[in-house]
């Protein structure tokens, strides 16, 4: 027997710390199990983030032992095409072969599904017990797989987290991306076969200059313009997506397999961080309200309005925060979670992601609070006591003791799930389905709670303005 205790190489993309170089030889699976005992155990097949260009399934936050080791599953991870060599759209232009070839990227993730199918028992998984899951453009890429007729037979529950792939680009907007490209190689269209001489590095460097947003989450810091270029992700072309995941109603094909939905409460600031964009953590309501009218426009002060209503006690920054975080991630999980219970088959979980991080965003005295992709690490069950004789680790998850209880809650319901298809954690509350009388939503936490329609009135300004629309 091989051992195979090194990680497969992630697609073409900048280098990665602690990984294998990246390449465009990058199909492989990290596979992560307790035993290869012949044991039936759930499997939990994860799609990482990065907008559809970066990351890899070897990252060292959602490293799969903890999961494996202390739940007793099996976790698999994917490496699969990446930006313009997983989703260039040229199906217009070059047609026959090329037919689906905005997909190659999630084409890739349901072949790992169907070699899941075939050989995990090998490694003591039940390929008849699947959940698949992802963060961010992996939860774009899980709301894919969950329209894809090619994927269908080889999962059974599905978590889609802080990335609510509601819909997906469309031929159109693919398309303007893909002619762009060739602008930039100064190729004709007539000429698209000289794509295949170029080599990769070049290619990576043209894919930097478009933009990455992907279709599911607007620019946080100003207006998409009247012809935005929407970058690379999955296409609704018909044929591998016959149509968006869940617009204008959740697909048929996957309505009776079980569905948790979710967002962290403070997205926000992960993408504050990145960009060293500090300054709304210093503005006052009145310049708050001037800086949301760049995606907002007059709705902003009737968000503003209504937040502070709401949240009597909150700073400015924290209004700013919690409209923000809402828009980019939470919008779209509650648009699917009530299209989902409104189909009337599996159940379909809320959640907000709610631990919060004393880390401070860098040069402001703000506190990270619960951003985008902190949640990683904590259903991985990576958060965890340093051994004797570690140094304590600090990253997003901060320096309080209390996130090891809030990782542990965090695995426990989504292991659970993967399990029996109903979340669950000892000790910590009933997490009841969906509906659309009570809207019940988890609260993620080191204490968790069931709150009953949460956000109600922020939720009816989105609605007024027309940000969420669920029939």
């Amino acid at each position: 027997m091989k051992d195979t205790l090194e990680l497969g190489a992630p697609a073409i993309q900048g280098p990665r710390r602690g990984e294998p170089a990246p390449s465009e030889d990058c199909l492989y699976l990290n596979v992560w199990t307790p035993a290869n005992d012949g044991k039936k155990r759930a499997v939990m097949f994860y799609r990482h983030g990065g907008g559809y260009v970066i990351g890899s399934g070897g990252s060292g936050g959602q490293d799969g032992a903890n999961l494996a080791r202390n739940f007793d599953v099996v976790v698999v991870q994917t490496n699969h095409r990446l930006g313009l060599l997983g989703f260039l759209y040229l199906d217009e232009i070059a047609g026959g072969e090329y037919t689906g070839s905005g997909n190659r990227g999630v084409q890739d993730i349901a072949l790992g599904l169907k070699w899941v199918h075939d050989n995990i028992a090998n490694f003591g998984g039940d390929p008849d017990n699947v959940m698949i899951f992802g963060e961010s453009g992996g939860g774009g890429k899980t709301a894919c797989l969950y329209a894809m007729p090619e994927a269908a037979p080889f999962f059974n529950k599905t978590s889609i987290e802080s990335g609510p792939g509601a819909r997906m680009l469309s031929r159109e907007q693919a398309q303007k991306t893909t002619l762009a490209v060739l602008e930039k190689l100064e190729i004709d269209p007539s000429d698209w076969k000289k794509l295949l001489d170029i080599p990769a590095e070049k290619l990576l460097e043209i894919q930097n200059t478009i933009p990455t947003v992907p279709p599911f989450q607007p620019k946080f810091n100003g207006p998409i313009g009247e012809n935005p270029i929407w970058g690379f992700g999955p296409v609704v072309d018909g044929v591998v997506l016959p149509h968006h995941p869940f617009d204008p109603k959740a697909v048929e094909i996957s309505k009776n397999k079980p569905l948790l939905v979710g967002w962290n409460e403070d997205e926000y600031n992960f993408f504050a961080w990145q960009s060293r964009d500090i300054a709304p953590f210093s503005m006052n309501f009145e310049e708050i309200t001037e800086r949301l009218k760049g995606p907002f426009g007059t709705d902003a002060q009737a968000l503003v309005e209504t937040y502070r209503k709401a949240n009597p006690q909150a700073s400015a920054p924290d209004v700013f925060v919690a409209i923000s975080s809402i828009n980019m991630m939470g919008l779209g999980s509650i648009e699917i979670a009530e299209k989902k219970a409104k189909q009337g088959g599996a159940p379909v979980y809320l959640y907000n992601f709610g631990y919060k991080s004393d880390m401070k965003i860098p040069g402001t005295e703000y506190e990270m609070g619960t951003p985008h992709a902190m949640d990683i690490s904590f259903k991985f069950n990576n958060e965890v006591p340093p051994k004797e004789g570690e140094a304590p680790r600090m990253g997003f998850g901060g320096g309080k003791p209390d996130r090891f209880k809030a990782s542990h809650n965090f695995a426990e319901y989504w292991c659970n799930f993967a399990k029996t298809g109903v979340p669950s954690a000892e000790g910590e509350p009933v997490w009841p389905a969906y509906n659309l009388e009570t809207r019940p939503t988890l609260r993620i936490d080191a204490d968790c709670e069931v709150i009953e329609n949460r956000f109600h009135d922020e939720l009816d300004t989105w609605r007024e303005i027309g940000k969420l629309v669920t029939s």
